[in-house]
């Protein structure tokens, strides 16, 4: 049984994405060849915004979000302590301080309620991050930013397909971001992204940065190398033709494993308004170490995002944070256990990974 299976969905689409990848070789534009103004233009049209950035990989379009707002040193930028690092890396990538704001405990994502009292004049963004696949509050997050005329960015880096109240993730702040690492619901063959935003100084802005800051033959800004190849935009314009199957496939898979498991744990909470890509579908267990390594006897395999909060990473230290300042996050990445899903996912398979679920979970509680 595989986490996700990648083999299985490059062997269902193989024709579409062979084809496409031969165009390229074909045609030899491997840097910014026409695939990617294709892919820029349908995923701006999928999402609803003016404009659809590729970038190298979902890092870069946080960074580059940053540098086009011009974040930089003596800035803060709010941001959940529980989630992948990079959220708060491109924070310190570009000089300036992540500030940490706990979540909610429904949702994991970060929690409006405590964002008044994140906020001083040093602030100049928000990172929201709408982890495994849910959208955070925007309507709250962005009235309580708008206030104080504070950007807030949409990391939707697990997000992509997913909707707040018919809107497109992507499509509800001033600029989002979002990854295709292969794992992602929608992913190509290696690292990739994409910026989305209705602001055309600002698109035009991250446009430059993506090359060097050069518009025009001059280089305006301090930019990055940030461009995606066109092999693997060739990739996901093969595989965007079926995405809204496998995203329909996901949400069979987390409504049976809701059905089958809610008894035993606490199942992912669908907000009222959203749709959920359930880019990992994640439960919280008593007795993970044990359940965890029940399920490796059984061939059954899990995984745990994320074991330790930003905030109690060595690299983050200087920030002054201690175990205790964000207690839903810190319980969260005690409990928190992600098991096996994907829109090739059997029936079968599925049986196996309750059936030892409820197994292990019983046994612990006997212990």
């Amino acid at each position: 049984m595989k986490f996700i299976d990648l083999q299985h969905q490059y062997l269902q689409y193989r024709p579409e994405i062979d084809a496409r990848m031969r165009r390229v070789i074909k045609h030899a534009q491997f840097i910014m060849g026409p695939e990617i103004k294709e892919l820029e233009d349908v995923l701006a049209a999928r999402v609803g915004v003016a404009h659809a950035i590729t970038t190298a990989n979902g890092t870069a379009s946080l960074e580059m979000a940053l540098r086009a707002l011009e974040i930089g040193r003596g800035d803060e930028v709010i941001t959940p302590p529980f989630t992948w690092i990079s959220t708060a890396e491109v924070v310190r990538l570009v000089g300036a301080t992540p500030v940490f704001v706990d979540i909610e405990q429904r949702s994991f994502n970060i929690d409006p309620g405590l964002l008044d009292a994140a906020i001083n004049r040093k602030t100049k963004a928000i990172i929201a991050v709408n982890l495994f696949g849910q959208m955070a509050n925007y309507r709250q997050i962005s009235e309580i930013a708008g206030r104080r005329n504070i950007p807030v960015i949409e990391d939707a880096a697990q997000s992509f397909g997913a909707t707040q109240n018919g809107q497109q993730s992507g499509s509800v702040t001033q600029i989002a971001c979002t990854s295709f690492f292969p794992a992602k619901p929608f992913g190509c063959f290696g690292d990739g992204g994409a910026i989305f935003t209705n602001d055309d100084a600002l698109a035009d802005r991250i446009r430059a940065i993506r090359i060097h800051g050069e518009t025009s033959q001059e280089h305006r800004y301090i930019g990055t190398n940030g461009r995606f190849d066109t092999l693997q935009a060739a990739v996901l314009l093969a595989k965007l033709g079926y995405f809204d199957d496998e995203l329909r496939a996901r949400q069979r898979v987390a409504a049976r494993y809701a059905e089958a498991l809610s008894d035993i744990c606490r199942i992912p909470l669908l907000i009222d308004g959203n749709t959920h890509t359930y880019a990992q579908y994640t439960i919280r267990v008593v007795g993970r170490e044990q359940i965890q390594q029940a399920a490796r006897d059984a061939g059954v395999p899990t995984a745990v995002y994320y074991p330790r909060c930003i905030h109690e990473q060595p690299v983050f230290a200087d920030l002054g944070y201690v175990h205790g300042d964000f207690p839903v996050s810190e319980r969260a990445a005690k409990e928190v256990l992600s098991l096996p899903l994907h829109p090739f996912l059997t029936m079968d398979d599925q049986d196996q990974v309750i059936g030892v679920l409820r197994s292990a979970t019983m046994a612990v509680g006997r212990s």
